[in-house]
């Protein structure tokens, strides 16, 4: 699985874009943060507060509780504001 990184968690994170083979038990997005934040201090830092951090599996936005199913990308990034 891809994995994509935007704006800020990218360089929390200090990678763009990485594969990863996910565990078995990672079924929803919700469960691949918690999954990523044991990964080291960078991804605990990018989703320190997950209720920010909005995700997209491949290009289509979702909620955290969505199935990652037989998604092969998965972006996060934060709210886009602007004026």
């Amino acid at each position: 699985m891809r994995l994509l990184y935007f704006a800020w968690v990218r360089e929390k994170i200090g990678l763009a874009t990485e594969d990863v083979d996910l565990p078995p038990d990672v079924a929803t997005v919700e469960a691949l943060v918690a999954w990523l934040k044991q990964r080291g201090e960078g991804y605990d830092e990018a989703f320190a507060r997950p209720q920010v951090v909005r995700a997209a599996l491949d290009k289509v936005h979702v909620k955290p509780s969505a199935a990652i199913g037989a998604a092969r990308e998965i972006a996060f990034f934060p709210p886009v504001t602007g004026g």
